[in-house]
């Protein structure tokens, strides 16, 4: 469909909680297409709708040549971790070892209303927990040490990017219901 600007740190729809998805119609599937044409052209491991302004809970990952979505998740992570290299799309060009679950099973939707279930281990599981993750405003930055977390906040104020004017959005193609833009 169409490759959409992508949220900066410091734009505060990054930090609102998304709101599950009730209809599962028209304007949801372009969105899901709008999600993975723009995750696939930045390129990232995945990408989740506030990222492109849109408050709602969906996302779409593409790890190990597997490109999928998912709908309103709900997350089960093993105690077992792992540490290991995590970056954002919407904080470009940096990347920090961030703690994350090593196993993760995330239950939600298609993009049809079709129960779902994603069993993801290493880097998929880091995935799909960064993503859910921007569905609850959080970013992996919180999910830092704090020697860690202070050396990314450094790193982000000194990047070429950091402080630009954000993308003008007049109105989003999608639905926002209240929560984008």
């Amino acid at each position: 469909m169409a490759v959409q600007p992508i949220r900066l740190f410091g734009d505060p729809v990054l930090r609102r909680p998304a709101i599950e998805v009730v209809d599962f119609d028209k304007e949801l599937r372009r969105l899901v297409s709008d999600l993975t044409d723009t995750m696939l052209a930045a390129p990232g491991a995945g990408l989740a709708a506030p990222q492109i302004g849109v408050g709602v809970r969906v996302f779409t990952w593409n790890v190990d040549g597997e490109v999928g979505h998912l709908v309103n998740p709900v997350l089960d992570l093993s105690e077992e971790t792992q540490d290991g290299p995590e970056g954002c799309l919407s904080i470009p060009d940096l990347t920090f070892d961030c703690r994350r679950a090593l196993r993760a099973v995330a239950r939600g939707f298609d993009m049809h209303g079709e129960p779902v279930t994603i069993e993801g281990t290493e880097y998929l599981a880091r995935a799909l927990q960064h993503e859910t993750d921007h569905l609850d405003g959080v970013l992996f930055l919180d999910r830092l040490d704090g020697d860690t977390r202070k050396a990314a906040m450094k790193a982000i104020r000194e990047s070429e990017w950091f402080g630009l004017e954000r993308p003008t959005v007049k109105v989003s193609p999608h639905p926002t219901r209240g929560l984008g833009l």
